[in-house]
């Protein structure tokens, strides 16, 4: 059996999921300003926060990766 990525969800989907939980992570950490039931706040920015920091690191690891791939095929003349 051949070691070859397989992507499960199309390419569209792929490429936009970091900004959909960084969208998430606004959209809860503005509900935790809004939000004053039970321990609501509390829930809603420590999601929010963990999404923010989750997109943020996947769109990073995105970008350091590709810009590694095009590395890759220069030559370096020294």
């Amino acid at each position: 059996m051949e070691n070859e990525f397989v992507m499960w969800v199309s390419k569209p989907i792929y490429e936009s999921l970091p900004y959909l939980y960084l969208a998430t992570g606004a959209a809860c950490l503005g509900a935790s300003m809004y939000v004053s039931h039970w321990h609501w706040p509390t829930i809603c920015f420590v999601v929010g926060l963990i999404c923010l920091v989750a997109g943020l690191a996947v769109l990073l690891k995105r970008r350091d990766h590709r810009v590694k791939d095009r590395r890759v095929g220069q030559r370096q003349d020294y």
